[in-house]
């Protein structure tokens, strides 16, 4: 039986990327370059990466990044976009409660 919070993000991919705290990505994406001094060596893990928001732009912007999240629909819709672009990004479900990483991301 799924939890309330897994249920929760099952239909919800396609209008989370509408939501007004969405239109904030390209700036966070910049804080986060500025914070790790544009050194695109180092590997990210953006957990709780939903539809890929975060994890798309810093591909983009030539990063490394892993993309992990609990929802299989939310990271279905982050595949679909990841694969418009054509940009190289990996998806996984899990539950970042449960990590099976360790010291393998810089960030």
């Amino acid at each position: 039986m799924k939890q309330w919070y897994e249920a929760l993000f099952e239909n919800y991919g396609k209008q989370y990327d509408q939501e007004n705290f969405t239109y904030g990505t390209l700036g966070e994406c910049d804080f986060i370059e500025k914070e790790i001094g544009f050194n695109k060596k180092l590997s990210i893990l953006d957990l709780g990466c939903g539809t890929g928001r975060h994890s798309i732009e810093l591909t983009r912007r030539g990063y490394t990044v892993t993309g992990l999240d609990l929802s299989q629909s939310m990271l279905d819709q982050a595949k679909r976009k990841a694969d418009q672009e054509k940009l190289n990004v990996r998806f996984v479900q899990g539950d970042a409660r449960n990590l099976p990483y360790q010291d393998k991301y810089d960030l």
